[in-house]
């Protein structure tokens, strides 16, 4: 395949008739998102821009720039079922409403029956050596966990945090793998007055290279 033309002019072709606004909606991102994919500022990794081919109605490929037919070719059945991958989760947001979808990954049938599930990108060091700025770890929403889990923390109103859980009678205690972080402890007052709330339970890291 040879390369001919480029993602953004494919883009807005084969929006012809579908809006800015339909489009986020229909892919759970931001306008702002469609509006960097339109002006060339931004590209979709490969599965965002699967998924948005498949929205539009036209090949993938056909939408890189490639020199190939605009129909869409019927797929291969797929095995896995896929969630979305974040940047971030803030405090307050249902997860409905999150709009900052990075990109997505594919669990098991299996695993998806157990549960409903994100995907989160690590930012930072504080999980260093295991975790690392990029890597991508799969959360079951849950509001608790067991002692000696990773979970993803939300604290006093902030952004999502990643942490091992270990719990006390007098509170809770998160604890980064990277010895140059402190653990941070809150007590059963604290936990909840500020409030400490667990959005779920890592139970996959998919590291990148």
């Amino acid at each position: 395949m040879e390369k001919i033309a480029q993602f953004k002019d494919r883009l807005a072709e084969a929006m012809d008739n579908v809006t800015v606004t339909e489009l986020a909606a229909r892919l759970n991102i931001s306008k702002q998102s469609v509006s960097a994919y339109l002006t060339g500022v931004r590209k979709p990794k490969q599965l965002l821009l699967s998924e948005i081919a498949k929205v539009l109605g036209v090949d993938a490929h056909w939408l890189a720039g490639y020199n190939v037919s605009r129909l869409l070719k019927e797929p291969a059945p797929s095995a896995g079922v896929r969630v979305p991958v974040y940047g971030k989760v803030a405090a307050g947001i249902p997860i409905e409403a999150i709009e900052n979808v990075e990109d997505y990954e594919e669990i098991s049938p299996e695993m998806a029956s157990r549960g409903k599930y994100i995907a989160l990108t690590i930012h930072g060091q504080s999980m260093e050596p295991r975790m690392n700025e990029g890597d991508v770890v799969i959360v079951r929403l849950q509001e608790d966990v067991e002692s000696g889990d990773t979970a993803i923390v939300m604290v006093n109103g902030g952004d999502s945090t990643c942490k091992k859980i270990k719990k006390t009678p007098e509170g809770v205690m998160l604890i980064s793998t990277n010895p140059a972080f402190e653990p941070m402890f809150y007590s059963n007052a604290q936990i909840t007055d500020l409030p400490v709330r667990i959005l779920g339970k890592v139970v996959e890291l998919r590291a990148k290279y």
